[in-house]
Protein backbone atom coordinates (compact mmCIF):
# COMPACT_ATOMS: atom_id res chain seq x y z
CA UNK A 1 0.00 0.00 0.00
CA UNK A 2 1.54 3.52 -1.25
CA UNK A 3 0.36 6.97 -1.15
CA UNK A 4 1.82 9.36 -3.04
CA UNK A 5 1.74 11.96 -6.35
CA UNK A 6 0.94 11.17 -9.52
CA UNK A 7 3.69 9.95 -11.69
CA UNK A 8 4.15 10.28 -15.24
CA UNK A 9 5.00 6.57 -15.24
CA UNK A 10 0.88 6.50 -14.34
CA UNK A 11 -0.72 8.05 -16.74
CA UNK A 12 -2.61 4.88 -18.10
CA UNK A 13 -3.25 3.42 -14.90
CA UNK A 14 -4.70 7.19 -13.85
CA UNK A 15 -6.81 7.07 -17.29
CA UNK A 16 -8.50 3.88 -16.91
CA UNK A 17 -9.65 4.75 -13.12
CA UNK A 18 -11.16 7.80 -14.24
CA UNK A 19 -12.25 6.34 -17.00
CA UNK A 20 -14.05 3.61 -15.10
CA UNK A 21 -15.30 6.27 -12.32
CA UNK A 22 -16.65 8.95 -14.14
CA UNK A 23 -17.39 7.25 -17.69
CA UNK A 24 -14.70 9.60 -19.69
CA UNK A 25 -11.67 11.72 -18.66
CA UNK A 26 -13.68 14.23 -18.65
CA UNK A 27 -14.95 16.27 -15.73
CA UNK A 28 -17.66 19.21 -16.34
CA UNK A 29 -17.46 21.67 -13.21
CA UNK A 30 -19.05 25.06 -13.10
CA UNK A 31 -19.33 25.22 -16.85
CA UNK A 32 -15.22 24.33 -16.97
CA UNK A 33 -13.95 20.99 -18.95
CA UNK A 34 -11.60 19.35 -16.95
CA UNK A 35 -9.40 16.46 -18.38
CA UNK A 36 -8.83 14.36 -15.11
CA UNK A 37 -5.87 12.42 -16.36
CA UNK A 38 -3.93 15.58 -17.01
CA UNK A 39 -4.11 16.81 -13.58
CA UNK A 40 -1.99 16.46 -10.95
CA UNK A 41 -2.72 14.81 -8.23
CA UNK A 42 -2.53 11.93 -5.31
CA UNK A 43 -3.27 7.89 -5.40
CA UNK A 44 -3.25 5.25 -2.63
CA UNK A 45 -1.83 2.50 -5.10
CA UNK A 46 -2.13 -1.33 -3.78
CA UNK A 47 -0.78 -4.26 -5.25
CA UNK A 48 -0.01 -2.41 -8.75
CA UNK A 49 -3.38 -0.61 -8.75
CA UNK A 50 -5.04 2.41 -8.19
CA UNK A 51 -7.67 2.23 -5.45
CA UNK A 52 -7.80 5.71 -4.47
CA UNK A 53 -7.59 8.69 -6.26
CA UNK A 54 -7.48 13.05 -5.86
CA UNK A 55 -6.99 15.00 -8.66
CA UNK A 56 -7.06 18.85 -8.09
CA UNK A 57 -6.25 22.25 -10.07
CA UNK A 58 -4.40 25.38 -9.17
CA UNK A 59 -5.48 28.92 -9.58
CA UNK A 60 -4.19 31.85 -7.60
CA UNK A 61 -4.44 31.09 -3.97
CA UNK A 62 -6.88 28.32 -4.60
CA UNK A 63 -6.73 24.81 -4.76
CA UNK A 64 -9.62 22.70 -6.56
CA UNK A 65 -10.16 19.27 -6.12
CA UNK A 66 -11.42 18.22 -9.20
CA UNK A 67 -12.44 14.11 -8.68
CA UNK A 68 -11.92 12.73 -5.53
CA UNK A 69 -12.89 8.56 -5.56
CA UNK A 70 -12.24 5.49 -3.11
CA UNK A 71 -12.86 2.42 -4.33
CA UNK A 72 -13.56 0.54 -0.73
CA UNK A 73 -14.83 3.22 1.97
CA UNK A 74 -14.34 4.11 5.42
CA UNK A 75 -10.67 2.99 5.34
CA UNK A 76 -9.68 6.72 5.60
CA UNK A 77 -8.06 6.70 2.25
CA UNK A 78 -9.88 9.49 0.89
CA UNK A 79 -9.52 11.29 3.71
CA UNK A 80 -5.71 10.51 3.69
CA UNK A 81 -5.36 11.98 0.50
CA UNK A 82 -6.76 15.05 1.29
CA UNK A 83 -4.70 15.54 4.17
CA UNK A 84 -2.10 15.56 1.52
CA UNK A 85 -3.17 17.79 -0.38
CA UNK A 86 -3.61 20.34 2.22
CA UNK A 87 0.37 20.09 3.32
CA UNK A 88 0.95 20.36 -0.15
CA UNK A 89 -0.74 23.92 -0.72
CA UNK A 90 -0.22 25.36 2.94
CA UNK A 91 3.71 24.26 1.87
CA UNK A 92 2.71 26.77 -1.27
CA UNK A 93 1.06 29.51 0.66
CA UNK A 94 -2.16 28.79 -0.85
CA UNK A 95 -5.39 29.95 1.01
CA UNK A 96 -7.86 27.72 0.41
CA UNK A 97 -8.92 24.51 -0.78
CA UNK A 98 -12.71 24.63 -2.62
CA UNK A 99 -14.62 21.15 -4.16
CA UNK A 100 -18.18 21.16 -5.76
CA UNK A 101 -20.10 18.50 -5.61
CA UNK A 102 -24.12 17.88 -6.90
CA UNK A 103 -27.10 18.62 -5.02
CA UNK A 104 -27.67 14.97 -4.97
CA UNK A 105 -24.57 13.61 -3.58
CA UNK A 106 -25.45 13.43 -0.16
CA UNK A 107 -22.86 11.35 1.36
CA UNK A 108 -20.03 13.91 -0.28
CA UNK A 109 -21.97 16.70 1.29
CA UNK A 110 -21.41 15.01 4.56
CA UNK A 111 -17.95 13.61 4.09
CA UNK A 112 -16.48 17.15 3.03
CA UNK A 113 -18.43 18.89 5.80
CA UNK A 114 -16.69 16.33 8.44
CA UNK A 115 -12.97 17.34 7.22
CA UNK A 116 -13.35 21.35 8.09
CA UNK A 117 -15.41 22.10 4.65
CA UNK A 118 -18.11 24.78 4.47
CA UNK A 119 -20.87 25.69 2.13
CA UNK A 120 -19.95 28.88 0.37
CA UNK A 121 -22.03 28.85 -3.04
CA UNK A 122 -24.98 27.35 -4.97
CA UNK A 123 -24.58 26.91 -9.02
CA UNK A 124 -28.44 26.50 -9.83
CA UNK A 125 -28.86 24.75 -13.15
CA UNK A 126 -24.64 24.24 -13.02
CA UNK A 127 -25.44 20.19 -13.91
CA UNK A 128 -28.38 20.75 -16.28
CA UNK A 129 -25.48 22.98 -18.58
CA UNK A 130 -22.78 20.62 -18.00
CA UNK A 131 -25.09 17.87 -19.56
CA UNK A 132 -24.85 19.60 -22.91
CA UNK A 133 -20.86 18.97 -22.70
CA UNK A 134 -21.40 15.57 -21.08
CA UNK A 135 -24.22 14.39 -22.18
CA UNK A 136 -23.90 10.86 -19.89
CA UNK A 137 -24.06 12.62 -17.23
CA UNK A 138 -27.57 11.04 -15.82
CA UNK A 139 -30.69 12.98 -14.89
CA UNK A 140 -31.05 11.43 -12.06
CA UNK A 141 -29.24 9.79 -8.71
CA UNK A 142 -29.44 6.50 -7.56
CA UNK A 143 -31.06 7.63 -4.59
CA UNK A 144 -33.93 9.16 -6.88
CA UNK A 145 -32.52 13.03 -6.44
CA UNK A 146 -32.76 15.35 -9.70
CA UNK A 147 -29.52 15.93 -10.52
CA UNK A 148 -29.53 19.58 -11.54
CA UNK A 149 -27.30 21.76 -9.55
CA UNK A 150 -23.81 22.44 -8.28
CA UNK A 151 -22.58 22.92 -3.97
CA UNK A 152 -19.60 24.58 -3.64
CA UNK A 153 -17.79 24.28 -0.21
CA UNK A 154 -14.27 25.27 0.78
CA UNK A 155 -11.46 24.91 3.06
CA UNK A 156 -9.40 27.61 4.42
CA UNK A 157 -5.89 26.52 5.14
Amino acid sequence: MEYRKILPSDDEKVREFVCSQWGSEQMVVHDTTFCLSNLPGFLLMEKGNITALLTYSVAGDDCEIVSLDSLIENRGAASYLIGMLEQEQKAQHRKRIIVSTTNDNLHALEFYQKRGFDMVCLRYGAVDRARKKKPQIPLKADNGIPIRHEIELEKML
